[in-house]
């Protein structure tokens, strides 16, 4: 029988992963770089993963296609855990998540000094915790990094963090609104100079750049950000 359900535009898709928190029955996975449905009948069809796409990949349909079913999806989130189950779930086919080792490579570059002078200023750091009232956003400069920059750069702090107030946050695995509505207080409240933005050259990691130019224009706010990208290797791109 029709009914809504999912459909998704693998031509579009860019495999940044954004739909896939955003969905809470799990009906969709990165498979081979693309978001795909899994099983119909993991999908409600109520569209909680449309606004997190910024390809426009996810669209709702009416097609055939087999009742949503609840039980299906509580088992789907507590099966059976087998070695063999484990190991055809890795890796996950998302892009940024490909398994590599860099162990017998030899780096040319991003070398860091011997004893680095730590430039934090702040705590806590994570978006998620910090105050928006907080005295250090106050007449500064901000910078938002990705979670993962400042173990893959290993001159963060004398590159990026010196002078600068600090927020990270994964654009993959977080709650995207939350981040942006939190991001857009913190400017609102604040006299915000400069926003230095640092994220991963992964796909997913470009969720960060979106949030915040939105977070800016729904401030009102004129700020001037300045990007910079780390490849996986650790080196600015």
């Amino acid at each position: 029988m029709k009914r809504s359900i999912v459909s998704i535009d693998e031509e579009k898709c860019n495999g940044c992963g954004l739909c896939i928190p955003n969905c809470a029955e799990g009906a969709i996975k990165i498979i081979d770089g693309k978001a795909k449905l899994v099983d119909d009948r993991f999908c409600d069809g109520l569209g909680a993963c449309l606004g997190h796409c910024p390809q426009d990949a996810i669209t709702i349909i009416e097609r055939d296609a087999p009742d949503f079913d609840e039980k299906a999806v509580k088992r789907h989130f507590k099966p059976e855990i087998t070695e063999k189950k484990v190991e055809k779930s890795l890796p996950c086919g998302c892009p940024g998540s490909m398994e590599m080792d860099f162990r017998r490579e030899k780096k040319s570059v991003g070398v860091a000094s011997a004893r680095q002078k730590p430039e934090l200023r702040q705590w806590p750091v994570q978006l998620t915790l910090v105050s928006p009232e907080a005295s250090y956003f106050r007449e500064g400069e901000l910078l938002v990094a990705a979670d993962c920059v400042p173990f893959a750069y290993p001159n963060f702090h004398s590159d990026f963090l010196a002078g600068k107030s600090l927020i990270i946050g994964c654009p993959k695995l977080d709650d995207a609104a939350f981040y942006t509505d939190k991001l857009t207080e913190i400017l609102k409240k604040n006299n915000i100079k400069s926003i230095t933005l640092v994220n991963m050259e992964v796909p997913c990691c470009f969720g960060l750049q979106r949030i915040v130019e939105e977070a800016v224009a729904r401030a009102g706010k004129i700020v001037p950000i300045r990007q910079t990208v780390i490849t996986i290797k650790g080196e600015k791109q």
